[in-house]
């Protein structure tokens, strides 16, 4: 249904007063890094998990995250965490305290 303020230029292409705002989602981009969109592949921690760095809003993170294939691709799931620098650097400085706590519940 046409909104009052709205005039079509073309089929695709509308103008008005009342503008659709801009999105500020960007398209993916496809990499040939082992299915890891634009960052470094780290390492694979099992089949469908993967650690990498990357870029996120202008901040570096540790990205560890599961992966799913889709037309013979690897692509990054909603499950897996993003840690900003300063979260990695408190976990790094626990990893002893973690594989305590992890030898006495093994």
């Amino acid at each position: 249904m046409w909104k009052k303020g709205w005039k079509r230029k073309t089929d695709d292409d509308f103008v008005g007063k009342h503008e659709a705002p801009h999105s500020r989602k960007f398209p993916k981009r496809d990499s040939d890094e082992g299915g890891v969109v634009d960052g470094i592949a780290v390492c694979q921690i099992s089949k469908n998990r993967k650690v990498s760095v990357r870029q996120w809003q202008g901040k570096v993170v540790v990205d560890i995250r599961e992966f799913y294939a889709k037309d013979g691709k690897d692509l990054p799931g909603k499950k897996g965490i993003s840690l900003p620098m300063d979260q990695w650097k408190v976990l790094l400085e626990h990893v002893d305290e973690i594989d305590a706590a992890v030898e006495e519940n093994s």
